[in-house]
């Protein structure tokens, strides 16, 4: 059957009333359920079907919403490569995500094979193999260089605006696609506006496909998609998680991801002091603000190094005590700075009753949130804060705050724990700044 036609049944199917339905699933021999069962062309949207032709595009970018089946595309346009026996590179944020996701998943290589046809993980080699003589390696955008010597087919990158070394990993990547008459590769994610993907989409040789979350509906949870869009819908955050779009920074905002993409390092200096800054929640309700938690450091070069984001929503507050004093004991911290407004003295309370020796210092805000980040913020376009790693929900809270908007919902908590760790290190009240207030 054509692919025409297998979409056509596919619509035939959906069509027909339940009982209907499973009276002609009921009829099919075992044989004939399997095969369609697994011939994906009956089962995908358009957007999860790669582009016609074979000479007009190398690239096929597939820009989703959180659960809005690229994964699963993906895996399958692997599938289809890995009938013949070729060479595959699977390219993920970690080999941890490489495997979890694109090869073990629930959307993954090894479920979405018929039996018969289902690859192999060896785990020890990190190649996954198919009876076909089609073998994938993984590789993880934390090593650009394992890419180096490696030659290949095709190659699916999973979450391209997730990796740590994008860049790097994908030039890697580029000079290994060169077997074959058509090497070609596929790449999931959701979007962030990057300068990498926003170069890839405007490639002559790349062929874009869509799709929000709302477009996989039928195979999400039941009651998620109304929890997410109730909370979401309309923000920033959900325009780029759940409808896929790509959002530049808001002009607005006090911190550009340029600034702080460019003050990034991989290592710090001799550091002479550390602290962790919590901003505790005022509830310990799911539904309430997250517990903002930051560790810094300050340099012997005057810098600021935020080492670690340790925020976390929905913690008791045992418990975020004591994921404060588990980060001030790995960091070797010299002292935890809290925002003592929502609680006052019951906030070192807290945190003593979960280690007795630490030492606490409670601050309190007297003035508004943008008047206590505006300083914290010249610090970075003074390039003089620098983040080690990546720390991607707290980078969104600093590129998405904006001064000017009026209150809203939910609290940057990531946001203040900074500034309230930046303050201590670099504007201490001690010489002139009015913007914090020690208890």
């Amino acid at each position: 059957m054509t692919v025409s036609s297998l979409r056509s049944l596919s619509g035939w199917l959906a069509s027909l009333p339940p009982d209907h339905r499973a009276a002609f699933l009921r009829s099919l021999t075992v044989r004939e359920a399997e095969a369609l069962y697994y011939t994906w062309s009956v089962w995908a949207r358009d957007d999860q079907l790669p582009p016609p032709g074979t000479d007009c595009w190398t690239t096929w970018l597939l820009l989703g919403g959180r659960g809005a089946g690229k994964t699963r595309a993906g895996a399958e346009w692997i599938r289809a490569c890995a009938r013949k026996p070729v060479r595959i590179a699977l390219v993920g944020e970690t080999l941890a995500d490489v495997r979890d996701v694109m090869i073990e998943g629930p959307s993954g290589l090894i479920a979405i094979a018929p039996p018969a046809a289902r690859p192999r993980w060896v785990a020890s080699k990190r190649l996954l193999e198919w009876p076909s003589g089609a073998r994938a390696f993984a590789f993880s955008s934390e090593d650009p260089d394992a890419l180096r010597g490696h030659q290949v087919h095709a190659a699916w990158a999973d979450e391209f605006a997730k990796w740590r070394h994008v860049q790097e990993t994908w030039d890697m990547l580029q000079f290994g696609l060169r077997l074959g008459d058509r090497p070609r590769q596929v790449v999931t994610t959701t979007p962030r506006p990057l300068p990498a993907l926003k170069r890839l989409m405007t490639d002559d040789m790349t062929r874009i496909s869509r799709a929000g979350t709302s477009a996989n509906a039928a195979n999400l949870a039941p009651g998620f998609l109304s929890a997410v869009m109730r909370r979401y819908h309309g923000t920033r955050l959900g325009r780029q998680e759940l409808e896929a779009e790509i959002l530049e920074d808001n002009p607005r905002a006090l911190w550009q991801r340029a600034m702080l993409d460019g003050a990034r390092v991989t290592a710090v200096p001799p550091l002479q002091r550390i602290v962790v800054a919590v901003d505790p929640p005022a509830s310990s309700s799911p539904s309430a603000d997250e517990c903002g938690i930051v560790v810094a450091g300050a340099g012997e070069d005057g810098h600021g190094y935020v080492l670690a984001d340790r925020s976390m929503g929905g913690l008791s507050p045992a418990r975020w005590a004591r994921r404060v004093a588990d980060a001030y004991h790995s960091h070797e911290a010299d002292r935890v700075v809290a925002e003592a407004n929502q609680g006052g003295e019951m906030v070192a309370a807290v945190l003593r009753q979960v280690d007795p020796a630490l030492p606490v210092r409670l601050v309190r805000a007297t003035r508004g949130k943008a008047v206590r980040a505006e300083p914290v913020a010249a610090l970075y376009e003074q390039a003089r804060v620098h983040h080690l790693g990546t720390h991607r929900r707290l980078e969104d809270q600093l590129c998405e705050f904006d001064p000017s908007a009026p209150a809203q919902s939910g609290s940057p908590d990531r946001l203040d724990a900074l500034v309230w760790a930046l303050t201590d290190l670099m504007l201490d009240a001690r010489q002139g700044n009015p913007r914090l207030r020690p208890l």
